[in-house]
């Protein structure tokens, strides 16, 4: 009698046959770069290999595509945000630069931030961001969106909770 594991391990290898060279030709018509489709598609089957309802998975290529679909866009964001921080950095002072080691900290600090506010609505973002950024009093922020001071501090109480959910997601 097969273990929970072999039979996961049975199903995953067989997907893996069937569907990564289908998914990496899809993805190489998507994306203009070469090796970045083998990458985006390897960790899409990472993810898949994580789901733990992979044995009740009844379409796999349409679960492989969702999944790449979501590295991919994180993959933009990433670029995005990397894009934007040293576009900031480049207008600092050379003597003000951050070591590689610390400049890859600060991103990985922008992205963790940046999954902690994704869903948020656009004024739950900006009362977030005037206040731990510019410094800004919920009544100060309040006035700014014309919203009362209560709605400011849901705002607020909102995406530091979501940061304190993608943290603690982060550190297990």
């Amino acid at each position: 009698m097969p273990t929970e594991f072999t039979r996961r391990t049975d199903a995953l290898t067989l997907i893996f046959h069937r569907d990564y060279r289908w998914l990496t030709d899809k993805l190489r018509r998507r994306i203009s770069h070469g090796t970045g489709a083998e990458d985006i598609a390897s960790e899409a089957f990472v993810r898949l290999a994580a789901i733990p309802e992979l044995l009740n998975i009844r379409e796999p290529r349409a679960m492989l595509t969702t999944l790449a679909q979501r590295v991919l866009y994180e993959s933009w964001r990433r670029r995005d945000l990397e894009r934007a921080y040293f576009n900031a950095l480049a207008s600092r002072p050379q003597f003000c630069h951050p070591s590689p080691e610390e400049q890859e900290m600060v991103v990985e600090s922008l992205l963790t931030i940046d999954r902690a506010l994704d869903g948020l609505s656009t004024n739950a973002r900006k009362a977030f961001l005037f206040n731990q950024l510019d410094g800004m009093t919920y009544a100060e922020i309040a006035q700014e969106l014309d919203v009362s001071t209560s709605m400011v501090r849901k705002y607020v109480a909102k995406a530091l909770t979501n940061c304190y959910l993608v943290l603690a997601e982060h550190n297990n």
